[in-house]
């Protein structure tokens, strides 16, 4: 998919969003990715894309660790890596095919 939107990336990556294994963008920050999943849901939440609001906070691990080892995290200030591992949602991140 070419669009201004995105960081330019050369192949997708994968990841896991509430056990459910995707695959993304790479070189690009979760919240872009959750966009490129589900373009209208997150086009059109409320989000400041800055960090200031905290509506995109996750939660995740890496592959083989587990749910005690959560981290938070705000997904317009991460970038997006393989394996990662999210294991829970703020409650304004809705992803077609996944929690919506």
């Amino acid at each position: 998919m070419e669009s201004d939107l995105f960081n330019p990336y050369e192949r997708l990556i994968a990841l896991e969003i509430l056990g459910r294994r995707v695959e993304v963008p790479e070189r690009n920050r979760l919240l872009r990715c959750f966009q490129f999943l589900s373009i209208e849901t997150i086009s059109y939440g409320d989000f400041c894309w800055n960090g200031d609001c905290t509506n995109c906070q996750f939660w995740y691990h890496e592959e083989g660790q587990t749910d005690a080892d959560d981290r938070t995290a705000l997904a317009c200030r991460f970038d997006v890596r393989e394996r990662l591992v999210i294991t829970r949602l703020s409650p304004h991140i809705r992803i077609n095919g996944i929690n919506k």
